[in-house]
C-alpha cells in the first residue's frame, strides 16, 4: 500500500491561541514561523524542488516567504549563490534557496519528508 502526501495547508487552533499549519508532513507552529525576503528579481514557484518542475506562479521581487522545510533539488546559481537547497513555501510550491536571504549557505529549516 502506498501513501498519499497531503495536498492542503491544515490550519487547525490549539488552546493557547498559536496556530499549527500542516504543510506536506511538516507541522509548524504559528509561534515559529519566521519570514526570509527574497532577491529584488521576480522568482519563479515550481511545483517540486528542481528547475524541471513546472512553474505554478511568479513571486515579486523582495517577497517575503516562510521556508517550512528544504530538500536537495536541482543546483542553481542565484543572487545568493550557487545551492542545490529548495525551501518549501506553501503545499506543492518550491523556489531555489539561491533567491532567498536566509544568511546561512546551509539548511535553515527541517528537510522535507
Amino acid at each position: 500500500m502506498t501513501s498519499r502526501r497531503r495536498r492542503s495547508v491544515l490550519v487547525a487552533g490549539t488552546a493557547a491561541g498559536a496556530l499549527l499549519m500542516v504543510v506536506g508532513s511538516a507541522t509548524v507552529a504559528s509561534a515559529d514561523l519566521r519570514y526570509y525576503t527574497t532577491s529584488d528579481v521576480r522568482l519563479n514557484v515550481r511545483s517540486g524542488p528542481g528547475t524541471s518542475y513546472n512553474i505554478t506562479r511568479t513571486l515579486p521581487g523582495s517577497s517575503k516567504v516562510v521556508i517550512y522545510c528544504q530538500m536537495p533539488g536541482t543546483t542553481v546559481t542565484g543572487t545568493y549563490g550557487t545551492t542545490n537547497i529548495w525551501d518549501n513555501i506553501s503545499n506543492g510550491e518550491f523556489v531555489s534557496d539561491a533567491y532567498v536571504n536566509t544568511g546561512s549557505d546551509g539548511y535553515v529549516a527541517s528537510r522535507c519528508a
